[in-house]
């Protein structure tokens, strides 16, 4: 084949890959433009109702939940954003006290934090912004993609339905449609439209999230912001360590220290044995050996708690696997990761994932549960999506083990979503932006 020939191919798959692409961005316009207008208006009226009612006491209780519906849905468009745009929205909210009150005034306070963070005012006008602008940037490439359809159709027939040539029984965009050779104008028209979408759709689908973006920052001092987060987060980090190696100490401690120090004094008695009085001391050596191979598992455990093996030889995908293979109830793992990320984002992304199935097991009441790993290079994102098919109700709230994760992922710019309505599924999404090599 001769370089023109080549040139014409690589000019074909571009333009395939182009109509791929202005395609795809009108399809996921229309769904935020459905979807996104009908919850965001849902969320807002809901909003604006509990925040009403605080002063009557009733808002006390309902504004938390709601709120925290408000959150999910912000984190969930957040996640759209930089898989379907690469349009990073950063997540500022303040954290809740590790050790809340409980009762009624857990909820008061609670509310009085909700309320408090400027985040959760954001929020609500990003619902207002999204509802109104939101859906007129979302439906853009949705019209310019698809409405051409119409036109196509009213050229190949379909305006004899509406019509019978004698008046106008269509409008096409601004073209009246009253017989066929209208209904080519018409089909002059979508074609118009349909170059414009081939072009334009994803940088206007990119304009809607750009919208988002502008609606969740902060309007000023968003580098004071960022920094207060990331003072944050790293405090949760030094935390965590902390932590962690508490619990390390005192396993070490209660755990393999005890059994060898106690493995240590029955070799000595079995020296002083070995000679008066053997069968004992063949006894007594039958249990220090179980005491060794007791103490060696849990330095396994241990050491398997801190940094599995497998994840620091094989990487975050056949860890993943490896710790789906445990779990008492039935996995699908799907991973599509092109190399390996540095060992502290596969580390945090694999307690996460482990903490999340831990909760599915234990809460949920699943008995299936689906895991999907994939990195997008023109993101650079990393994206970790657990599903499973239980009773659903899972929260992002204080004390929660999602908290804990969402810190933990904080600290990487990561962004956790939830998705869990009452009677399920459950969808937990979580992303992590980095490099694989």
């Amino acid at each position: 084949m001769d370089a023109s020939g080549t040139d014409r191919d690589t000019a074909a798959g571009a333009g395939a890959g182009r109509a791929r692409a202005a395609l795809v961005a009108g399809v996921r316009g229309l769904a935020l433009a459905v979807v996104g207008f009908a919850g965001s208006l849902t969320l807002f009226v809901l909003s604006a109702l509990s925040i009403a009612f605080v002063v009557l006491g009733v808002g006390v209780f309902t504004t938390p939940p709601v709120l925290s519906l408000v959150r999910s849905w912000a984190n969930r468009r957040r996640v759209l954003a930089a898989e379907w745009s690469g349009v990073r929205v950063p997540a500022a909210y303040r954290p809740f006290p590790d050790a809340p009150r409980t009762g009624v005034m857990g909820v008061v306070q609670r509310c009085r934090l909700m309320l408090g963070d400027p985040a959760t005012w954001r929020d609500l006008r990003w619902l207002l912004a999204d509802m109104t602008a939101g859906f007129v940037t979302a439906l853009l490439p949705a019209v310019l993609v698809l409405y051409p359809l119409e036109g196509y159709a009213l050229a190949a027939g379909l305006w004899r339905v509406v019509t019978d040539g004698t008046h106008v029984g269509w409008w096409f965009g601004f073209v009246p449609v009253g017989g066929q050779g209208s209904a080519f104008l018409a089909a002059g028209l979508a074609t118009v439209l349909l170059v414009a979408g081939f072009f334009l759709a994803p940088a206007l689908l990119r304009v809607h999230f750009l919208l988002t973006r502008a609606a969740l920052a902060p309007a000023s001092g968003e580098l004071a912001a960022r920094v207060q987060v990331l003072t944050e987060t790293r405090r949760d980090a030094l935390d965590t360590s902390a932590a962690e190696l508490r619990r390390i100490e005192r396993d070490l401690h209660d755990g393999a220290q005890a059994r060898l120090v106690a493995m240590g004094m029955d070799l000595g008695t079995i020296e002083a044995l070995i000679e008066k009085d053997p069968r004992a001391a063949k006894e007594m050596l039958a249990r220090a050996r179980r005491s060794s191979a007791d103490a060696l598992t849990e330095l396994r455990d241990l050491v398997r708690g801190i940094h599995p093996p497998v994840l620091a030889e094989r990487g975050l995908g056949d860890a993943v696997k490896a710790l789906a293979l445990r779990l008492p109830v039935a996995t699908d793992v799907d991973v599509r990761l092109p190399g390996r990320a540095e060992a502290p984002v596969e580390s945090a992304a694999y307690f996460a994932v482990s903490e999340v199935l831990t909760n599915a097991v234990k809460h949920s009441g699943a008995d299936r549960v689906r895991v999907g790993l994939h990195h997008s290079g023109a993101t650079g994102v990393l994206r970790i999506a657990v599903t499973d098919n239980g009773t659903g109700g899972a929260r992002v709230g204080a004390g929660s083990g999602l908290s804990g994760i969402e810190r933990r992922l904080g600290t990487f710019d990561g962004v956790l979503a939830v998705s869990s309505p009452a009677g399920g599924p459950t969808t937990v999404t979580m992303e992590i932006p980095c490099a694989l090599s």
